[in-house]
């Protein structure tokens, strides 16, 4: 009878503290030993030699739409192409699935597709909502990770954003059970104002539409909801980040002792504008892409370590939902990226701008595990899950649509050439996902 279910040997292994050459053995989903040499019987051994050796990624903001629009993106399509992309975890956002996951019913629905199809760790956000108050205990009792308001509309009409009342409110009771608010931070009148004005006047082009939704925007909510956070003592977690001048107000807050932390997503940190004009709807999010000098600023704010957290906000929906021609007001705004986070942290962070290993790890996986509760997760260490991504940084390759595990195969990164390719993806010490197919026997139990 063999020691081990798997040994990973000879891989460089990187920490957010350090990188180091070990083997790795695992047993019952769980890391037993890390070594030199390790020589006990397994199960399996991969061969890791030239490769380094990462935690699982934790992608803290996905819509993968089930139950109720599975046609967007479901769970199974969903955590294959995590997996493709070296993620082990991920957590899913409230207000897409049908019904949204406002209540604990609700979520029981999400959970029970989760469990049947999905092939990596899932986690859910709990929505706050103007009619929900009431259930945010129930949902913190059942376990979502923390909860999630608009600050302006979603997009969804049965998942309404909060007013000022209503979100003082939330963060309250949300306080009240140590639990965090995330949220969407772009000002409804100052959007929506421009955005009139804009379609008045006929101006409807790409550039338009940025302007539209301006980074004083996301200024404003941000400053909105850390006054509400000083008075109700919520802890609050600002999503997708698009400028480090909203960053910048962040840090602010941080420093004067607000508990207050903020994520960016990979697309932020290699799309521009011009993206969004050349790629037309595949590159509309919200808030919007911004100019190159605000992505530069924006990998500056992530080496200084203002950042707390990388994710994907993978937003997808049908091609035809995605489609613009002339009006860049209409079309549905998301972007598919689920599969391309580590692509990105490599090519343009690793390569191109010497972003360390560890400090990407950190951004990845160790972060959002500590900021979240995963006490099992987000490290490889002795007595941790066995979350983890081989990846050969000597590797390059281009993105094409059928390397895509969506159910619908577009994204912007295609025609992307990226260096640093996924090789094997280990969630809780099976191998979902190596050299280029799903490899999982059955779903992962989180």
């Amino acid at each position: 009878m063999s020691t081990y279910d798997l040994i990973i040997k000879n891989g460089k292994i990187v920490t957010a503290e350090s990188t180091v050459q070990g083997d790795i053995a695992i047993k019952d989903g769980k890391i037993i030993e890390i070594g030199q040499s390790l020589q006990d019987s397994a199960d399996r051994v991969i061969d890791a030699e030239g490769l380094h050796v990462l935690p699982g990624l934790i992608d803290t903001h996905v819509h993968f739409n089930e139950p109720g629009r599975t046609e967007w993106e479901g769970l199974e399509t969903g955590s294959r192409s995590l997996a493709a992309g070296g993620v082990t975890t991920f957590f899913d956002m409230p207000l897409n699935s049908t019904p949204p996951t406002i209540n604990k019913e609700n979520l029981d629905l999400k959970k029970a597709c989760a469990d049947e199809k999905s092939i990596v760790n899932p986690r859910y956000w709990g929505g706050l909502v103007p009619e929900n108050i009431a259930d945010l205990k129930e949902l913190h009792e059942n376990g979502v990770i923390g909860f999630k308001a608009f600050m302006s509309p979603s997009g969804i009409a049965d998942f309404n954003h909060v007013d000022d009342e209503t979100i003082f409110k939330g963060m309250k009771e949300i306080a009240s059970l140590g639990s965090r608010l995330a949220v969407h931070a772009e000002s409804t009148v100052i959007c929506d104002q421009l955005a009139e004005e804009k379609q008045k006047q006929g101006k409807t082009t790409a550039r338009d539409f940025v302007e539209s939704r301006p980074i004083i925007s996301e200024i404003e909510a941000v400053r909105r909801i850390i006054s509400y956070a000083e008075a109700t003592g919520c802890k609050v977690h600002v999503v997708h980040a698009s400028s480090r001048k909203v960053v910048e107000v962040i840090q602010a807050a941080k420093d004067r002792g607000v508990d207050i932390t903020v994520e960016t997503c990979a697309h932020y940190l290699a799309l521009t504008v011009k993206d969004l004009e050349e790629k037309g709807g595949l590159a509309k999010c919200c808030p919007p892409l911004r100019d190159e000098d605000e992505v530069e600023d924006l990998w500056v704010a992530v080496a200084n370590g203002e950042i707390n957290v990388i994710a994907s906000d993978h937003s997808p929906a049908p091609a035809s939902m995605k489609t613009i021609t002339d009006n860049y007001f209409e079309g549905w705004g998301g972007i598919s990226g689920a599969q391309s986070t580590l692509n990105v942290m490599l090519t343009e962070g690793y390569f191109k701008r010497n972003l360390p290993l560890e400090k990407i790890v950190a951004l990845t996986a160790t972060n959002p595990a500590k900021l979240f509760g995963l006490d099992s997760k987000g490290t490889i260490a002795k007595g941790y899950d066995a979350d983890i991504t081989i990846v050969n940084l000597d590797e390059s390759f281009e993105l094409k649509n059928e390397d895509l595990f969506y159910r619908h195969q577009h994204s912007p990164y295609v025609g992307m050439t990226f260096k640093g390719k996924v090789k094997s993806t280990i969630a809780n010490g099976e191998v979902v996902f190596e050299n280029g197919e799903i490899t999982a026997s059955k779903k992962v139990n989180a």
